[in-house]
């Protein structure tokens, strides 16, 4: 009943943390539908920082990307409704809807002196998850744009492309990517890392996980850059940190998200679900993902508005430094 629910909802609410969350039935079946990557709405991931709702990620070619939002906008009001105090879920309920329909959001940027209306027309969301494609002769240029359950298998197919090709040195986007599945992130960072910790799992119970490279590691020896965001969480911060203290990649861009706890999706007879933080994550070094985020080798600061449509000052740095 929705008065169990509303009990539930305020049970995990005052656990004070904004990933764990009670899904009633419907919403439970949508979420499980969000990471099989086909849903309807604007195709922006979203989160909460410091109790504020915010944009995590646009995804590319998305309605949201479209109308120019972009990671840490601040989301106000949704359809003249103040999202002060409303959990991800019931934001997100209200931003999806049927394709063509509008929702209007009331967005804040730090750039901007006052806040703004977004009209964004809601469409099919179809999110491949890697995207491949050679940069030049030698130069391979992954981009992740979620970690789901075909992750491994697209990124697969660009390594085999990648060594057809001949080539020597890869780019791997994570920027805006709001992470996913441990196991696919664990794959992924386990094709550079040949033995040892990928992350660690510290559990609220004291309870401690180790999570080993698994995998033949080729590229292992293969000159990689990382190119990071504030929009890069959670499977994205494993990856690089994973690269970062193993010494396998330079890392370029700025500060992470910071969402590294690690989350029990645990499903009830009824439909309903429950998000649970059950640990934090912790780089092979020890540093806390969800406390400290993964900070950049080398700052390079995005410049929206004064970058021209194509162009891309983080890819043209990472091309730049591999071909010294």
């Amino acid at each position: 009943s929705s008065a169990a629910s509303d009990v539930y909802k305020r049970q995990v609410y005052a656990l004070g943390d904004p990933y764990s969350l009670y899904f009633p039935p419907k919403a439970a079946d949508e979420f499980t539908k969000d990471l099989s990557g086909e849903l309807e709405g604007i195709g922006a991931e979203v989160g909460i920082k410091n109790q504020q709702l915010m944009i995590v990620a646009p995804l590319p070619n998305t309605p949201a990307e479209k109308a120019g939002l972009r990671p840490g906008d601040r989301i106000m009001q949704i359809d003249k409704e103040s999202t002060l105090g409303m959990d991800v879920i019931t934001a997100v309920s209200k931003i999806r809807g049927k394709a063509g329909t509008e929702v209007i959001l009331i967005i804040e940027r730090d750039e901007w002196t006052e806040a703004k209306e977004i009209k964004i027309v809601r469409a099919k969301i179809n999110v491949p998850s890697v995207i491949f494609k050679m940069k030049n002769n030698e130069v391979g240029y992954f981009r992740v744009l979620q970690f789901n359950e075909d992750t491994q298998k697209q990124f697969d197919k660009g390594v085999r492309e990648f060594k057809n090709k001949g080539g020597k040195k890869i780019i791997l986007d994570l920027r805006n990517n709001p992470g996913g599945y441990l196991d696919q992130a664990i794959k992924m960072a386990s094709e550079w890392i040949e033995s040892g910790i990928v992350v660690s799992e510290k559990g609220n119970d004291g309870n401690n996980r180790d999570h080993k490279a698994i995998g033949n590691a080729r590229l292992a020896n293969i000159k990689t850059i990382i190119l990071i965001n504030g929009g890069s969480a959670s499977a994205s911060e494993i990856v690089a940190g994973a690269l970062q203290d193993a010494k396998k990649a330079t890392i370029i861009g700025t500060k992470t998200f910071g969402k590294g706890s690690v989350q029990d999706f645990e499903m009830f007879p009824d439909g309903s679900a429950l998000k649970l933080t059950v640990a934090e994550w912790f780089t092979p070094n020890g540093r806390n993902i969800n406390k400290e985020g993964i900070v950049p080798d080398i700052e390079v600061k995005e410049d929206w508005d004064k970058e021209k449509v194509g162009e891309d000052v983080m890819i043209d740095k990472a091309l730049e430094l591999l071909s010294k």
